[in-house]
C-alpha cells in the first residue's frame, strides 16, 4: 500500500481552483492517477521541504475538488532528508512504481543532481521545484528532467553586481563542499571578479561541520568587508552565531539557501541586516501569489509554504495540467512537458528550453529587517534609514 499524504483537516469547500474553476465535489467516479513529491521532510531544511510538500498537496487537493478534472489524483510523498543517498532511494522508489506518472522533486541541489540518472533510467518525467544547481538540467540531455525555478547562475550574477555597487570591496567565502555549495562558490567568485571585488580567502566546509573557529579566526585576521556563505540554513545559523562570538564584524551575505523563516528563528537578533538573493519575486508579489496564499491558509496547513512553496505548487499544477491534456502515460507526459512554452502559472510564464529549464530572469534581493525577509527596495536599508554592517 502506498504511503500517501493525507488531506489536511480543513475542508476545501469554497476555495476557488486557481486555474479559474470553482471547487466542487465530482459527481462521478474518476480513474485514479498517482503523482509524486520528493523533498526534505526531516533534517535541517525540513521547513522548506514541508512547505513544498504542502504546496504540491494543495495543487492536488484543488484539482480533485474541480468537477471538470478528468482524473482523481493521489499524492505519493517521499522524504529525501536533503541527503543524496537517501534521495536516490526515494527517487528509485517513486520512479520504479509504474502507477506514478509524474513527480515534483527536490529542494536540495546535491540530491537533485544525484537523482537525474534514476529518472532517466525509469523514464519518469519530473519537475524540480527548488534546487538551483545548473547541472541538474544543463549537465545532461535527459528529457525527463525539467525545472520551474531558476538557477544559481543569475542569482550570483545579481549578488556580485549589487554588492559591489554598494561599495563593498573584499570578501571571504565559506561554502559547503556539496555540489550546491561548490556551485555557488564558482559562480559568485567568477561574477565578483568581473565586477572588481576581491576574495581574500575561500574555505570549503562539510555539510555537518559544527565548529568554524579555525575558519572564522583566519577571516577575522584578514578583515574582509563581507563574509559570503554558500550553503543551507543549518550551517548558516552556526556560522552567523560563531561570527558574533568571535567578534567577526563582516557583513553576512548568503544565497537562496538561507531564505527561510528557519534561518531567522535560528539566529534571532543576529539575522538583522543579513542579505540574500533568490530567483523570482516574493510569493505575495507573484501573478497568482495572493490567491495561492489565501488558498494555502484556508487548507489549514500547520506550516508556512516557505520561499519555494509557490514553485512546488506551480510545478505540480504543470504536471497535473499535462496529464489532463495527454492522459496518464509517462512518455506522453514527458514529451508534452518538453514542449511547454508561454504557460501561465502563479510564478509567471513557464517556458522550457531544450534542457527543460525555465528561464526566471528576475532575481529578488532580500535583507532581514525586524525579523522578516524584506525585499531590499522596500527596506529601510535601501532608503538609508538603517545601515548595513561595514557599509562603505
Amino acid at each position: 500500500m502506498k504511503s500517501t499524504l493525507h488531506k489536511a483537516s480543513m475542508p476545501l469547500l469554497g476555495i476557488a481552483v486557481l486555474a479559474g474553476c470553482l471547487a466542487g465535489t465530482p459527481a462521478l467516479a474518476k480513474d485514479k492517477v498517482t503523482v509524486g513529491f520528493i523533498g526534505p521532510l526531516t533534517g535541517g531544511v525540513s521547513a522548506n521541504g514541508i512547505g513544498g510538500r504542502n504546496s504540491a498537496d494543495l495543487a492536488v487537493q484543488l484539482r480533485n475538488a474541480d468537477a471538470n478534472a478528468k482524473y482523481e489524483y493521489e499524492l505519493l510523498v517521499q522524504d529525501d532528508e536533503c541527503k543524496p543517498n537517501i534521495g536516490v532511494q526515494a527517487a528509485t522508489k517513486i520512479a520504479a512504481d509504474k502507477d506514478v506518472i509524474g513527480a515534483v522533486t527536490h529542494y536540495c541541489s546535491a540530491v537533485a543532481i544525484a537523482t537525474v540518472d534514476t529518472y532517466h533510467k525509469f523514464g519518469l518525467p519530473v519537475v524540480v521545484w527548488g534546487a538551483v544547481l545548473p547541472d541538474i538540467t544543463y549537465g545532461n540531455e535527459y528529457k525527463e528532467v525539467h525545472r520551474v525555478n531558476g538557477t544559481m547562475i543569475n542569482q550570483n550574477q545579481t549578488a556580485a553586481e549589487f554588492m559591489t555597487g554598494l561599495g563593498y570591496k573584499t570578501w571571504a567565502i565559506i561554502h559547503d563542499t556539496t555540489d550546491y555549495g561548490k556551485g555557488h562558490n564558482k559562480y559568485f567568485s567568477e561574477n565578483l571578479a568581473k565586477n572588481g571585488g576581491e576574495i581574500v580567502a575561500t574555505f570549503g566546509v562539510t555539510a555537518d561541520q559544527q565548529d568554524f573557529t579555525a575558519e572564522l579566526t583566519k577571516i577575522k585576521s584578514l578583515n574582509p568587508d563581507v563574509l559570503y556563505f554558500g550553503g543551507l540554513t543549518p550551517i548558516g545559523v552556526r556560522i552567523r552565531a560563531q561570527m558574533d562570538k568571535l567578534g567577526v564584524d563582516a557583513l553576512f551575505e548568503g544565497t537562496s539557501g538561507i531564505v527561510s523563516d528557519a534561518f531567522i528563528e535560528g539566529t534571532g537578533d543576529l539575522a538583522e541586516g543579513v542579505l540574500a538573493f533568490r530567483e523570482g519575486a516574493p510569493t505575495e508579489m507573484l501573478p497568482g501569489g495572493k490567491i495561492f496564499l489565501e488558498a494555502y491558509e484556508k487548507q489549514g496547513y500547520a506550516d508556512p509554504p516557505e520561499a519555494y512553496g509557490a514553485f512546488a505548487f506551480a510545478a505540480m499544477n504543470l504536471v497535473l495540467d499535462t496529464i489532463e491534456a495527454v492522459g496518464p502515460d509517462r512518455k506522453k507526459v514527458r514529451d508534452a512537458l518538453n514542449g511547454v512554452k508561454d504557460r501561465d502559472s502563479i510564478v509567471g510564464t513557464i517556458s522550457f528550453d531544450d534542457h527543460g529549464q525555465n528561464t526566471v530572469a528576475l532575481i529578488t534581493k532580500y535583507v532581514v529587517q525586524d525579523g522578516k525577509w524584506t525585499v531590499w527596495e522596500d527596506s529601510e536599508y535601501a532608503s538609508g534609514a538603517r545601515k548595513l554592517a561595514r557599509q562603505p
